[in-house]
């Protein structure tokens, strides 16, 4: 797992290059932005999608987006019965590239059969370390500008959309699971563009999966101080295996004392093997890929759901 999204981030040889990434028929695709993203970084040429075949999670490619300059949001409407809920997504990918498929698509196709609407964010990447990388805030925001304005975006269009704008989530793997703890716990960390940006950025829940970059300092055991957990902060549910190679357990670890600390209602559940980088392709030998299952129930007893 480590392995092939690693490959992936770096642009690896004999993979399966294509044009950029576009939703499947039906689905609406909006730029984030009114024009150019604020702080734009370089990314070295055109967004291009990446497979390599010989690189599988559970038995699957991954699609990996690179070089993302023009982030946009996808819609993707409830096929069951309309909850009113919604999930902000957002891949992972080590702030390098976008696992589009394993930490995005996907996870529309279950918040979709569930009368839940998805919403997929394509955030900005460069797609290589030759160029400056995306990361985590404040090092640099264009990530977490983008997952912020992203809620916001999806709050304005909530009606329209048929979405309760009190019950808007976010939900992210990995570099995205960092996201979901930067917007549960940072106010806006950009300046307003437009009447969007006096809409909260605020998520009203999180479901973050193997989550980086909140254990900064390997000499102490604390939190990114750039993660300020606070009331403020939503239900909070975090999933994490024991032997993930890519990132620490105790990035979990540490977000889970601040927010139980903070009081804010946090759910996690800790498997000892499964390593990094699942998304929901289930495997019978790796007990936190059934985390869906759990998370649905979760979202029952917050009250975002009914059933």
């Amino acid at each position: 797992m480590k392995k092939a999204l690693f490959s992936l981030a770096l642009g690896c040889t004999g993979a399966l290059h294509a044009a950029t990434w576009q939703p499947a028929p039906g689905h609406m695709q909006i730029p984030l932005w009114p024009g150019a993203a604020p702080h734009n970084l370089p990314v070295g040429g055109p967004e291009y999608a990446t497979s390599d075949p010989k690189e599988l999670i559970g038995g699957k490619t991954v699609i990996a987006i690179q070089r993302v300059s023009r982030p946009t949001l996808t819609l993707y409407r409830p096929r069951a019965g309309n909850t009113g809920a919604a999930v902000v997504v957002y891949p992972g990918g080590g702030f390098w590239i976008l696992a589009m498929d394993l930490e995005g698509t996907e996870v529309c196709d279950w918040l979709t059969a569930k009368g839940i609407a998805c919403v997929l964010v394509k955030y900005r990447v460069p797609g290589n370390r030759l160029y400056p990388r995306s990361g985590p805030y404040p090092d640099n925001p264009v990530a977490t500008e983008d997952a912020q304005r992203a809620i916001a975006l999806t709050r304005f269009h909530a009606r329209e959309w048929g979405i309760d704008p009190h019950k808007i989530g976010v939900l992210g793997f990995s570099a995205g699971g960092y996201l979901v703890a930067a917007t549960s716990t940072l106010d806006r960390i950009y300046k307003p563009v437009d009447a969007i940006d006096r809409i909260s950025a605020r998520p009203d829940f999180g479901i973050a999966l193997y989550p980086g970059h909140l254990w900064t300092d390997e000499s102490k055991f604390a939190l990114n101080p750039d993660v300020p957990v606070g009331s403020h902060t939503p239900p909070t549910f975090i999933v994490q295996n024991e032997d993930d190679p890519v990132d620490s357990i105790n990035n979990s670890l540490v977000y889970y004392i601040a927010l139980r600390k903070a009081g804010v209602p946090t759910e996690m559940h800790l498997f000892p093997k499964g390593g990094h980088a699942f998304g929901l392709r289930h495997d019978p030998a790796k007990p936190a890929t059934d985390w869906p299952r759990l998370a649905e129930r979760w979202l029952r007893t917050i009250g975002m759901i009914k059933g």
